[in-house]
């Protein structure tokens, strides 16, 4: 009998289990209190029960462990400074998502030579979540792969789903058993329609296929996510954090029942992926959210210790540590800087 099946895969290598690499790496009473305190305190803003100001804030991409280490102790520090008017989570990126081909990010090929050692690629990515839990500092990724979930969630204190995954019926019902909060952002094209639908689908309970803590393929049944936002990125046409864009979407949002929660992303189309632009970005969100825009709950900027970013695939010793592999970003010093900006513009009177 000739086959049928399989005829394109070269071979299946088996991975441990989630709950394996959790005994191996498990988090501590401490680290676990961390991640509960920083969803709880997402949450709260994402519900409007928290005045605050969510920045999601970090590096486009985790490609260099301890390059991404040092960042996480320097915006630690920051982030106590400003933490009673912004709660600071740092952007840890382990997937990037691909309109062709490139770099599918630390996970599926940690040691940036194409050898796709997705074991270390978890294990890696897990440490390093645990070193930055340690700090107190809560972390925030794009989940991709519907599996990566179950070995690093309990980690994670507030999620993305990305533009080219918003609409992707997996990650709608991936969504709505995730433990966080979590974000959808508006599609490529600048279409926000796509992530009210995604909203709307990740509140509902589903059912689907996944596997559990001892990898076996199993029936997934979830209670639905309350905490979903939408997160605006920009699109192909048009940027989107100005106050028309603003009220476009709260008006959507609010045609679909659903209180509206609005993050701007200072990044990707609102910025033209030009580092310095996402201070114009920010400054602007800010000023909207003093002139009593209080939907706008929530920023993200991609940051890095160095600004700008490097070409890749280059060999790894010839890489500049904290210097971006992907999207280009803002530097340390400029990311620190609007930080304490936007904690003084915050204080200050709405016409001050």
């Amino acid at each position: 009998m000739r086959p049928t099946q399989d005829l394109r895969v070269s071979t299946f290598v088996r991975l441990s289990p989630p709950r394996a690499l959790k005994t191996d790496l498990p988090a501590s009473e401490a680290v676990n209190a961390a991640v509960v305190a920083g969803r709880e305190r997402v949450a709260a803003i994402v519900e409007a029960r928290d005045p605050r100001l969510l920045v999601i804030v970090g590096p486009c991409s985790i490609h260099d462990p301890g390059g991404a280490l040092e960042y996480a102790r320097a915006l630690a520090g920051v982030r106590e400074d400003v933490a009673d008017r912004i709660e600071v989570v740092m952007r840890v990126y382990f997937e990037k998502p691909r309109t062709t081909i490139g770099w599918k990010g630390l996970i599926n090929d940690p040691h940036l030579d194409g050898s796709q050692d997705i074991e270390t690629g978890l294990r890696t990515a897990r440490g390093l979540l645990l070193e930055i839990a340690a700090l107190g500092l809560p972390a925030a990724t794009e989940f991709l792969d519907p599996i990566v979930p179950q070995y690093i969630d309990d980690l994670i204190a507030w999620a993305a789903i990305g533009a080219r995954t918003t609409e992707s019926q997996t990650h709608r019902e991936m969504a709505s058993g995730l433990s966080m909060p979590v974000g959808f952002k508006n599609a490529t094209d600048g279409g926000l329609q796509v992530a009210v639908d995604a909203m709307r689908a990740a509140m509902t309970p589903h059912s689907f296929l996944g596997i559990d803590l001892d990898g076996i393929t199993s029936i997934v049944r979830t209670t639905g996510n309350r905490t979903v936002h939408v997160v605006l990125r920009g699109g192909a046409a048009r940027t989107n954090y100005d106050a028309e864009s603003i009220r476009e979407a709260e008006d959507r949002i609010g045609a679909a029942g659903i209180t509206p929660a609005i993050m701007v992303d200072c990044s990707h189309a609102n910025s033209g992926r030009q580092p310095a632009r996402q201070e114009d970005v920010w400054r602007s969100v800010l000023a909207q959210r003093r002139g009593g825009t209080r939907s706008l709950m929530g920023l993200m900027l991609e940051s890095n210790l160095l600004e700008g970013s490097q070409p890749f695939p280059a060999p790894r010793a010839e890489l500049t540590p904290g210097l971006s592999i992907t999207d280009p970003c803002l530097g340390w010093e400029a990311t620190e800087r609007l930080l304490r900006e936007a904690h003084a513009m915050l204080g200050a009177p709405p016409n001050g």
